[in-house]
């Protein structure tokens, strides 16, 4: 029995799953192997690294500084969410993040990542923090309009939710047969068409394949959501998600917003804590 951690983006929606992995940690409930898409590559990896309250700290500390995010960003390094600020100052010097600790725990580490020259999703194993995870963690995260392509290797990549945005079944292709899945929307979420598609037609204009995804996205949400629903009713797969809609924008730079949804997460999984130990240690 492989049991696995799968956990949705939904950009600063992100801080609810910080809430919920850090009283996993406080509780030493563990995991064979996790996978983040978007948001949830990038303060997920604080598990494999036993950072507790780290995504929290530095999203209040930093929420408002204007190399974080801001349109100031955007507009003068092409990313909303400032690359250099994020991935290497931020993780290297200002709030480090612990790679000895990630690269001794032996739990793997997945993210998603969306390449723009197919639609297709890329499954990226990060178990170490020798394959450029950072350059990794940003592709996932970046989101289109507001992100510069990240290149890496052959691949030109964006937001791994384009593609895969709950990736269950690709755990379970890959042999984890015991699942948590960490949901960032309310079970009466549905996923509609996207507003801003004519501008992303615009933006991704060179990308075909990628505006394909984008085009049908909506729907592949919705029918894996109705996938993961159907295994919850039968008990085959563990969900954690808020029981409303969450009190933030996908960019907020409000802390108390921040800090009332990581608030919430924790609430949510402490009232399903003995649930999950259940389910987690059951064959």
């Amino acid at each position: 029995m492989k049991k696995g951690l799968i956990m949705e983006g939904g950009a600063m929606r992100g801080m609810f799953t910080a809430g919920v992995i850090d009283v996993f940690m406080e509780n030493k409930i563990t995991f064979d192997g996790a996978i983040g898409v978007s948001a949830g590559a990038a303060f997920g990896c604080n598990l494999k690294s036993g950072q507790i309250g780290r995504a929290i700290r530095y999203n209040v500390d930093y929420c408002k500084d204007k190399r974080y995010c801001s349109m100031w960003s955007l507009l003068t390094t092409g990313d909303m969410y400032g690359a250099d600020f994020c991935y290497h100052q931020l993780p290297e010097k200002l709030d480090v993040f612990d790679t000895k600790a990630y690269n001794e725990n032996p739990m793997e580490f997945y993210v998603v990542c969306t390449d723009v020259l197919t639609g297709n999703p890329v499954y990226k194993n990060l178990s170490t923090t020798e394959d450029g995870y950072l350059e990794w963690i940003r592709a996932s995260a970046s989101m289109p309009l507001v992100s510069r392509v990240v290149k890496i290797g052959d691949y030109e990549m964006l937001d791994g939710g384009i593609s895969d945005s709950i990736p269950l079944k690709y755990f379970e292709s890959a042999g984890y047969d015991k699942n948590v899945v960490i949901l960032t929307q309310p079970k009466s979420y549905v996923k509609q068409t996207n507003g801003m598609m004519p501008a992303m037609k615009l933006f991704m204009r060179r990308y075909p394949m990628m505006i394909k995804a984008m085009e049908k996205r909506h729907i592949v949400y919705n029918e894996t959501v109705k996938y993961i629903c159907e295994k919850e009713k039968k008990g085959e797969v563990f969900v954690i998600r808020p029981e409303d809609t969450l009190p933030l924008k996908r960019v907020e730079h409000n802390e108390d917003k921040l800090k009332e949804t990581y608030k919430i997460g924790r609430k949510t999984a402490e009232k399903q804590l003995k649930s999950l130990v259940s389910f987690l240690e059951g064959e």
